[in-house]
């Protein structure tokens, strides 16, 4: 597994399957969800593009003009772009409005499965998008992870060059 985290460069067309790490990132407030999904993707040949910094300073200047913040926006609006694949975990003990946004940008684009567990405080409207959308989604991060991995697992054996634009099945 190629894993990129911000704000490194990525490699934009390199025929391997590509997944966006999107959701709950507030430190403090949310488990590193992502940690725990990219050890179970180690195995395989893919790229994983991870929003999340180590050393991410939260009283950022919440401005365009700010050099880090346009970095971190444009890194993640160009991963978001590229991946075959976006899986979005929003935890309940977290607002994540970030991640609401990019769930409203990538909707209508069938490339994105949703873990919103029971608790979460906007998952009517989340529910609600996802059927919409035929976005799959499940409430339970456990069984989100590991249908992620089944798909990749499926993807790599059937050794077909992703898409950009796919249909993914439900991770129930």
């Amino acid at each position: 597994m190629n894993l990129y985290t911000a704000p490194n460069p990525f490699p934009r067309d390199d025929g391997k399957l590509s997944i966006f790490l999107a959701g709950s990132i507030e430190n403090g407030k949310t488990m590193d969800w992502q940690s725990i999904l990219i050890e179970k993707l180690k195995p395989y040949d893919i790229n994983v593009f991870n929003p999340r910094r180590e050393n991410w300073d939260a009283t950022i200047t919440q401005t365009k003009d700010d050099p880090i913040l346009n970095e971190q926006v444009n890194w993640e609006l160009d991963a978001l772009e590229t991946a075959v694949l976006i899986v979005m975990y929003l935890d309940p003990n977290t607002k994540s409005p970030i991640s609401l946004m990019e769930l409203g940008l990538f909707a209508a684009k069938p490339k994105m499965v949703v873990c919103c567990p029971e608790g979460f405080y906007r998952k009517g409207n989340v529910d609600i998008v996802c059927d919409r959308h035929g976005i799959p989604y499940t409430n339970d991060l456990s069984t989100f992870i590991d249908k992620i991995v089944e798909f990749v697992d499926t993807e790599m054996k059937n050794d077909t060059p992703p898409k950009k634009s796919k249909k993914e099945k439900a991770p129930e």
